[in-house]
Formats: structure tokens, sequence, C-alpha cells
């Protein structure tokens, strides 16, 4: 039986656990604070830390938060800041993760296959059902997105970064600063409104909502934005850690692609 170590990055956390091939957690969660500032060098040493606290497992998923192209980082909106989310970005910190490659660092670091995707994609992997046009997002402390059509991932779009309203963008206009900043009800009406917005843009078959502030979206607000609009448990993120590797190519034993 193979087994995977998940691991879900955040800008407030860092989470993981080591999942069967039915996607059954073998071992309960863990959860790390994210350390700021942090240079790839530190968050590989995270992320080994995290896992010797873990069984051993035979390959690796790690979600981060941002745009990443086969595993590469072109960029990431928290680990380049001083002190996390919504503090000042630093130029050194944007040079190290600008071009990262995560992939092949991780697979170096642990020793076994690995997977690098953005967060939400793994969120989506654990959740999709594989059929017509399904579209992720999740909240947190920004926005998350990942698109699928018949089960199969669609190039990453970095939607957070886009702009909404007011100058905003979507990850400033749902975060988590500004659900605190607004209440969980007048939060709520946002996110209905950025629903409704992109309705016509994806078109989807079915809109999954995730991440760990999807489930204090209040239930009036839900029930207007459709029957096609469902919440999903956050611990997709970690699940989906198992279903991604049926979503890309082939990975050989180093970590890299394979034929």
């Amino acid at each position: 039986m193979v087994t995977t170590l998940a691991i879900d990055c955040g800008g407030g956390g860092i989470k993981g656990t080591v999942l069967d091939e039915a996607g059954t957690m073998r071992a309960r969660p863990l959860r790390v604070p994210t350390p700021y500032p942090l240079p790839p060098s530190l968050f590989v040493r995270t992320l080994l830390d995290l896992a010797g606290r873990l069984p051993a497992a035979d390959r690796l998923t790690v979600g981060l938060p941002g745009m990443l192209r086969h595993g590469v980082v072109v960029a990431t909106p928290h680990y380049v800041t001083r002190s996390g989310p919504r503090s000042r970005v630093d130029p050194g910190l944007l040079a190290e993760w600008t071009g990262y490659d995560a992939r092949t660092a991780l697979a170096d670091a642990f020793g076994v296959p690995a997977l690098v995707l953005n967060d939400a994609e793994v969120h989506g992997a654990g959740v999709v059902a594989g059929s017509g046009c399904e579209l992720v997002l999740t909240l947190g402390t920004g926005l998350g997105c990942a698109l699928f059509d018949g089960g199969v991932l669609a190039p990453h779009l970095e939607l957070s970064q886009a702009p909404v309203r007011w100058g905003m963008t979507y990850d400033t206009y749902v975060g988590e600063p500004e659900r605190r900043r607004l209440g969980d009800g007048f939060w709520s009406r946002r996110v209905r409104q950025v629903v409704e917005g992109l309705r016509p843009v994806f078109r989807w078959d079915r809109l999954y909502l995730g991440g760990g502030n999807s489930r204090l979206i209040r239930p009036e607000q839900l029930a207007r934005m459709g029957e096609d609009v469902v919440v999903v448990p956050n611990t997709a993120a970690l699940v989906g850690g198992v279903r991604a590797w049926q979503l890309t190519p082939p990975v050989s034993v180093d970590g890299r692609p394979g034929s």
C-alpha cells in the first residue's frame, strides 16, 4: 500500500498528515504556525520537522499558496513578506522565492517522489466528482482558485490577484482581515456577490467553497447562491494529497516528471 504525506501550507499555519491509498488518515493531523520571515530553506526545514512527527510515507504532496507551474514557484503572496500576510514584501525573499523549484527541493530533502501544487488545486482534488466543469474556491487568509474539467486540472489562474472593487483584489476583498472587520454576516454577503460575479465567467456545473472560513458563510447567503454551490470540509486539503496524483503527469522516483 502506497502512503502519502500531505502537507497544506497556508499563510497562518502549516498542517499535515499521512494517508493511505483510500484517503484514510493514518495519523492525526498536525499543525504548526507558519514562521516568518520564511526563506525557502526554512520552509523546507519546517516541513521536515513536521514530517518527523508523523509516520514515514512513500510520497509527498504539498499545497502552496500562489502560482506554481510544474512545481516551480512563479509567485507566492505570503512567503515573500517580512512578517506574514499583508505585511511588507522583502525584496530578498521575493528574489529567493521567484522561480524556486519547490518540487525538486522537497523531493531531494525527503528522498521520495513529490508533487507541489497550488493549495486550492490540492483541495479541489479531494472533492471534485470528475464530471463537467467544476470550480473550487477556498476561503482563508485570502482566496484560492482551481478549475477542473472532467476531473482534469486546468492551468492555474491566480484569480486572487485580480481587482474586484474599490481597487481591492479578491484576495483582500474576501480574505480573513476583511471577514474580521465586517463580521460574518456582511462578509458572507460579499462572498455571495463574488460568486454571482464569477458565475457568467466560468459557467460551472458545480462550485465548491472550501478553506477554513467556508464554514462561516451564513446559511441564508449560501441558499441564495443556488443548488450548484456547496461547502466542503477543510480536511479535503489533506485528502486531496492522495487524489492529486491521479490528476497530474507521472513522477519518477527522484520526484521529477516521468515518461
